[in-house]
Formats: C-alpha cells, structure tokens, sequence
C-alpha cells in the first residue's frame, strides 16, 4: 500500500489491513489460551535433538511473532495519529499518544517483523515437508486438522 497514492483506494486497503491484523492478534490469544490448557501434542521419537530445538525455537519465534505483528502495527497506528476500527464496526483504543519518533521506529520495526515473519512461516514449512517427503513421518500431518498421531514424545 505504501506505493499507492494516498486516497480513498490506500485508505481502504489500510483498513483491511488493520482488521485483518486484529483478527490475527484475538485468533493468536485464542491459540495460546488453547495451547495452554491442552498439553502439547507429540513429536515423533525419530527426531534428533537439534530438530526438537529447532521446532520448539520455530514454535516459540511464531507465537511471539503472531502477537509482535499486530502489536506493533496497531501502536504505530496510534503513534501516527490514525484509528484503528475493526472491519468498521468498532474502534480500538489507541495504545500511545501521537508521537512521531515513535511512528517512524514502528514503521521499520513493524517491516522487519514482517520479514521476519516470512522466513521463519518458510523454514516452518519446509521443514514440514522435508519430514513428509524425505523422512515420510507424521510431522505434516501432525500440523494438520486431522486426527493426532499416537506414538512419539512430548515437545
């Protein structure tokens, strides 16, 4: 959006752009507090302990992602001065005064989240598909809405 003009057309898409990322941020809260309450599912025995690193570093890096994206949008909203409404039926509160030292930091801040976000959502999958069709186990399944595998160990 940041190529576009300003109009009605960007401010449209800005909008979108704001709910969607709220939505992103209450189906995060809702995860977690799932997550909390419901134990961990199994990780296949076979993994090697580097790989059991790298998905629990990989599962923390998204949770904190998923909560630090939308997050640092919704200040920099704030920061800058412009409400944030939720598809247009409410508006949120603003989380900080206007401060324009603080929109701008947000900005960078909130674009690297983004790329960030981009590379670890990869290396997820990836790796997922590395499991299923190198060492063809249940990992990618496991990620899906399907019945939970049986055998394995906790995370």
């Amino acid at each position: 959006a940041d190529e576009l003009p300003v109009g009605v057309k960007k401010l449209t898409i800005l909008a979108r752009h704001k709910s969607f990322g709220i939505t992103i941020l209450a189906l995060a809260l809702l995860r977690l507090a799932w997550r909390l309450r419901n134990p961990t599912p199994l990780l296949p025995g076979t993994l090697k302990p580097y790989e059991r690193a790298l998905a629990r570093i990989t599962h923390v890096m998204l949770y904190v992602l998923l909560f630090a994206m939308p997050l640092s949008g919704w200040t920099m909203s704030s920061a800058r001065g412009f409400p944030v409404s939720w598809f247009h039926l409410f508006q949120l509160p603003d989380l900080v005064p206007k401060n324009k030292a603080l929109y701008e930091a947000l900005l960078t801040t909130h674009g690297t989240l983004a790329a960030v976000l981009a590379v670890v959502v990869a290396l997820h999958v990836a790796g997922a598909l590395k499991h299923h069709f190198i060492h063809k186990d249940d990992v990618l399944r496991r990620m899906l809405p399907l019945p939970p595998a049986t055998s394995g160990t906790r995370r």
